[in-house]
């Protein structure tokens, strides 16, 4: 990682975590803070590490993996803006579980895990929204299992795109550039499987791969 750097409340005011809470708050937040540059392709954490930091995803984007002793990888997530990572190890010693790597150049802001654990004590608030993002989580875990187990491939490449697409002037788009081998990580099948549900997803007209993203049509929703 890069030289640490200080960080503004401005730039904790673009966490949804921070979001609302007194400058006098923020303001304590930024003390106990530092920010750091992630290049594209170094690893931030790895699963077996001790739990020492909360992580908040200030600009690009990375994604949370887990590998087998053979190399085999399978993607958890891809985190962008706004998102946080390392929130489970506030709760209890255990070593990390997963390995996050920078999938683009990523700045990312740093709180130890002794000093979050202070900022929760002293703001329910702050708690409050650290347990219901755990929840969603949980809700997200709960839906992989179930597509893996319930959906065939075409299923579980449309709900994913439903999942990562965000509105664009009125149109579902996956703005976040996500390449066939990472869906196929993420679903698990294989790339060439992957490539060729989205073919003929495009060729039906329920997508449209385009340089600003994946445009998803209303009827994705009935794959």
């Amino acid at each position: 990682m890069t030289q640490a750097t200080a960080v503004s409340t401005a730039a904790l005011r673009t966490f949804p975590l921070f979001q609302g809470l007194s400058d006098e708050t923020l303001l304590a937040v930024a003390h106990s803070a530092v920010m750091r540059r992630i290049p594209r392709g170094q690893g931030v954490l790895h699963a077996g590490d001790r739990s020492d930091f909360v992580y908040f995803v200030l600009t690009g984007s990375l994604k949370v993996i887990v590998s087998d002793e053979d190399g085999r990888e399978v993607i958890l997530s891809i985190l962008g803006q706004g998102e946080l990572f390392g929130e489970m190890g506030i709760f209890g010693e255990q070593p990390r579980s997963a390995s996050v790597v920078a999938v683009t150049p990523a700045d990312l802001v740093l709180i130890a895990k002794h000093d979050f654990r202070r900022i929760m004590q002293e703001n329910f608030e702050v708690a409050w929204r650290i347990m219901c993002n755990l929840a969603d989580r949980l809700r997200n875990a709960d839906r992989k299992i179930e597509s893996l187990a319930l959906m065939d491939v075409y299923g579980r490449v449309a709900r994913l795109l439903l999942e990562m697409s965000e509105d664009v002037d009125g149109e579902a788009v996956v703005v976040r550039k996500i390449t066939k081998q990472d869906i196929a990580k993420m679903i698990g099948a294989s790339r060439e499987m992957v490539s060729r549900v989205m073919k003929d997803l495009g060729t039906q007209g329920l997508i449209e791969e385009t340089d600003h993203g994946i445009v998803l049509r209303d009827r994705l929703n009935d794959v």
